[in-house]
């Protein structure tokens, strides 16, 4: 193909956005869903039609993730790794103002479940890698790319089946970026690009109170659900002390030069209430934090219930985790056990190396004024499963937003969108990125 007819990832990236939306693979948590052997299919297609050929592994019957290496100039270098899910959280189509399943382009935005977390990521990486086999183009280095299953509902069967499974596929990788992470928010005339370089951990508990079943219109000193709901009332109403990781550390004292303030360590709540809808992300990484969500005890109104349970998610920095159980078992009191449901790790790396230096160098040279900062996610990523193979994890999916979008409010939210100048701009970013990665 001349030179000149090879399509650009800035032209493709939105279509397949769009097309990745229109194929369905919700993730219920309890394996009733479409699962995600279609989109799988999808990208393996796109890959094979440049030449590569991806292994597509499947942990269950539609649970299905794939993994290409791609050769680099120098295979002597240690790898990169480059990974996104393909399933998404469910959506209501009631809720929403355009189908969610759609992929409609409306107002110079992509809208659809998974428009940010995370089929515009993967349509970024589909869209630049198809450019470059095209073109005929080579990454310094071996790049490691792979698509995944479950991440919506902790990666069991998805990044944990295939690191426990498949860790060869990943032989001499160091390093990995992933979702939320390079996206920009703007303070003023600045823009801020927040680049994940830690995660908290999840504890979800289930706890459960046992008692003496009765008619409920006796007297019961013995009443499960009072006994739970003593407890999760503590557990609810607890006030975590603050713990400031290095990243979060690091975090505010970037946004306080920002800002232009002096930020009080000791009380730097007052500094995030000054960056609007994006406190709802750092603000959750000041502290451990536990949060009840779901009760469970009963079956009549006249009937005490012998026993009753409650689902607590539990989330920790880095090094906290001894200290959340050892205060939840303070909070439970002697009435109430808790049982462990999904456990998973903390991580967090530096803010420095030559693949952050390619990063922030990507950044500005398409956005003069960028800004990249470092931060701690309080959720998690697929990064948590491949760090158990020593590799070095990255939230870096680049987008220029608008300064009115509310970005964190697009994850799992209705209403679902992603501008097509911001996919254009990550593309573009990738692309010299990948070049001196």
């Amino acid at each position: 193909m001349p030179q000149e007819a090879v399509a650009s990832a800035q032209d493709e990236v939105a279509d397949i956005c769009r097309d990745l939306i229109r194929i369905d693979s919700s993730n219920y948590g309890d394996g009733s869903g479409p699962g995600e052997r279609a989109a799988a299919e999808y990208v393996a297609e796109q890959l094979s039609e440049v030449g590569l050929e991806p292994a597509v592994l499947e942990s269950a019957d539609r649970r299905t993730s794939l993994v290409v290496r791609w050769p680099g100039e120098d295979s002597s270098r240690a790898g990169l790794l480059i990974h996104g899910h393909l399933d998404v959280v469910p959506a209501e189509a009631r809720d929403w103002t355009h189908d969610p399943f759609a992929g409609e382009l409306v107002d110079g935005c992509v809208w659809g479940r998974g428009a940010v977390d995370m089929k515009d990521m993967d349509a970024m990486v589909l869209s630049v890698v198809r450019q470059w086999r095209r073109e005929g183009r080579t990454p310094p280095r071996d790049v490691v790319l792979c698509f995944l299953a479950d991440e919506e509902a902790g990666g069991k069967m998805g990044a944990h089946w295939v690191v426990d499974h498949h860790a060869g596929q990943f032989e001499g990788v160091t390093e990995a970026i992933s979702e939320v992470g390079g996206f920009s928010f703007s303070v003023g005339d600045e823009r801020v690009y927040l680049i994940e370089t830690a995660q908290k951990g999840i504890r979800w508990l289930r706890l459960v109170a046992e008692g003496r079943a009765g008619h409920g219109s006796m007297v019961n000193d013995d009443n499960a659900v009072t006994s739970l709901a003593e407890a999760v009332a503590r557990i609810g109403r607890h006030e975590w002390p603050l713990r400031l990781t290095p990243t979060v550390q690091r975090f505010l004292e970037e946004m306080g030069e920002v800002l232009g303030i002096e930020v009080d360590i000791t009380d730097p709540e007052p500094a995030l209430a000054k960056l609007g809808t994006l406190a709802r992300i750092v603000g959750a990484t000041l502290r451990n934090t536990a949060n009840p969500t779901m009760l469970k005890a009963g079956y009549k109104h006249n009937v005490i219930p012998q026993s009753a349970e409650a689902l607590i998610d539990c989330r920790f920095l880095a090094g906290f985790e001894d200290e959340l159980l050892t205060t939840i078992d303070e909070l439970l009191g002697p009435d109430v056990r808790r049982e462990d449901v999904i456990t998973d790790i903390a991580v967090e790396t530096t803010f420095d190396g030559a693949l952050v230096d390619a990063m922030v160098a990507a950044l500005q040279a398409e956005d003069p004024g960028a800004r990249a900062v470092p931060y701690c996610l309080s959720g998690g990523t697929d990064n948590k499963s491949f760090s158990l193979l020593g590799i070095r994890g990255f939230g870096f999916a680049p987008l220029r937003l608008p300064a009115d979008l509310d970005f964190s409010g697009m994850f799992h939210g209705v209403d679902e969108r992603v501008p097509v100048d911001s996919l254009r701009f990550g593309t573009r970013v990738l692309d010299r990125f990948l070049a001196t990665c």
